[in-house]
Parts: structure tokens; sequence; C-alpha cells
């Protein structure tokens, strides 16, 4: 019983992680809502799955190469404070939003250049066009680690990993069928209150790794 712990901590911690994180509503989301509205839950559906595999491959690059390297002495210190102002900032951010934000001018010329034909890449190419999740999933990989969330090994950041698909898939294939059914678009004050719901999720983590923090130099 014992041993199934670990392996239900880096799960869930993937699952919360995934499903927190694909709340805001981006060009990912604002795309489902449209199409789903439009053409139906398959392709809307399929856009989230093309968007799942991307974000499960930024996940796992960012666990086998560069978390571990951040979770060590020094460093991991410098990482909790990282990851507490990572998740404060990007909460806030969530938080504060008024408008239904949009593509960057980078994620635009990226999308323009592969030209992506099928609903699946679109969804796995507008992930990849954006550079930031890798990074936060840096971040966040290193954070999990260093709280021994998830632990260094392969079994258990691959555990993660699935976690973040779960998470995600639950979240896109949810919006797909909910937007589907209605056959109508989501107005934007839902799209921002759903925004702002993640944004209190992250701040309530923030506070929590704040926490964290202030006992562990209260120790020493």
């Amino acid at each position: 019983m014992s041993d199934l712990y670990p392996t239900f901590i880096a799960i869930l911690t993937g699952f919360l992680s995934g499903l927190i994180l694909s709340i805001p509503v981006g060009p990912i989301n604002a795309t489902i809502i449209n199409e789903g509205a439009r053409r139906g839950f398959k392709w809307a559906a399929l856009i989230g799955i093309g968007a799942s595999l991307m974000e499960v491959i930024y996940c796992g690059f960012a666990f086998s190469s560069f978390a571990s390297f951040f979770s060590k002495g020094l460093i991991q210190a410098a990482m909790e404070l990282v990851s507490f102002v990572f998740m404060l900032g990007l909460g806030l951010k969530f938080l504060m939003t008024t408008t239904v934000p949009h593509a960057s001018k980078v994620e635009e010329k990226i999308e323009i250049k592969l030209h992506p034909h099928s609903a699946f890449m679109t969804g796995f190419v507008r992930v990849m066009a954006n550079p930031g999740v890798f990074l936060g999933w840096v971040i966040l990989g290193a954070h999990f680690i260093s709280h021994e969330w998830v632990q260094p090994t392969w079994e258990s950041k691959g555990f993660c990993v699935l976690g973040v698909l779960l998470g995600t898939l639950l979240w896109f294939l949810g919006l797909s069928w909910a937007v589907s059914l209605g056959h109508r678009k989501f107005k934007d004050k839902t799209l921002v209150r759903m925004q702002k719901a993640s944004g209190i999720c992250l701040l309530v983590f923030a506070a929590i790794n704040g926490v964290h923090m202030i006992l562990a130099l209260a120790k020493k």
C-alpha cells in the first residue's frame, strides 16, 4: 500500500496542474469553443486531443531535461522562490483579466507558417507555438520534485505526465462536449469567469508554497 502512495500523489499532482492550467481561456479554448459550436463535438475534441499531446510533450521534455537539475542545493532554493513568484504572478494575471486573450504575434506567425489543415494539428500547433508552456512546466516540474510530490525517478515523472494528460483531456473534451451540446458560443463573461477561477486556484497554490518557504526558513 505504501508503494502506491507516491504513485497516487504523482498522478494527482499532474492531473490537478494539467486541469487548472487548461482552464484559462487562450487560443486553444477559444478555438474549441468556436469550432465546437460550428462543426460539432468531434472536430472540437480532435483540437483538444492535439493540444493535450503537445502539452504532454512539453511537460515530459521539461521533466526529463531540466526539472531535476533545478532541484539541487542552492538552485532548488532559488527555484522555490521562482515557482512562488511564477504562480503568484500568473494567478494575479488570470484573476485581474477583463477580456478574452488572443494569440500573440509570434504564435500567429508560427501557425501561418505551418498552416495546419486538420483539427488535431490545429490544437497541436497552437500549443507548440507557445514556448511559455515549456518554460512553465520546467518551473512547475522543479517545484513538484523539490516538494517530493513527484519523485526524481523516471517512473514517478511518467505517472505525473500521465496525470497531466488526463487532466488536460478531461477539460478539453468536457469543454468540447458542453459547447457542441449548446450549439452556441460561450459569452465572454463566462470565459472571463473561467479564467478568474483558475487564477484563484493558482493563488491558493502560491500561498501554500509561501507558507512552506516561511516554515523552512523558521526551522533554519
